[in-house]
């Protein structure tokens, strides 16, 4: 028989280690560094974006609008960074935004990203863009 702290544990442990759970805490350089250097280049990020972009693409229509990009963007980034003036974002213009945001997390300007300029707000508004 199952004693019922042992249960307790268990379902404790299976709530905190769920899907949803778990993917918010996922380190993004263990994610995104195919190189294993233990640091995020600009062409690692481009792609993480990339597969981010075609994500959110849920219309499959090549572009981004306002509500696709919800919580990614706001109103006034979206127009920054819509060189058209169309309310949308193609995949051009989607990396164009995450290479302006790498540049800004990346303060030494080595061209890489380490976990604590990804913890810093330029980072963390990157990494909106990339999961």
């Amino acid at each position: 028989m199952i004693s019922r702290p042992f249960i307790g544990l268990a379902l404790a442990a299976a709530v905190a280690f769920s899907g949803p759970a778990l993917a918010k805490d996922r380190n993004p350089i263990k994610m995104f560094d195919s190189d294993h250097d233990g640091t995020l280049d600009l062409a690692e990020v481009k792609k993480a974006a990339s597969a981010m972009f075609a994500k959110l693409d849920r219309d499959q229509d090549g572009t981004l609008d306002a509500r696709e990009l919800r919580g990614r963007l706001s109103a006034k980034e979206l127009a920054a960074a819509d060189p058209d003036r169309d309310g949308t974002l193609t995949l051009d213009e989607y990396l164009a935004v995450v290479e302006q945001r790498f540049n800004v997390a990346n303060p030494d300007k080595d061209g890489t990203l380490d976990a604590k300029e990804l913890r810093s707000p330029a980072g963390r508004a990157l990494l909106r863009l990339m999961k």
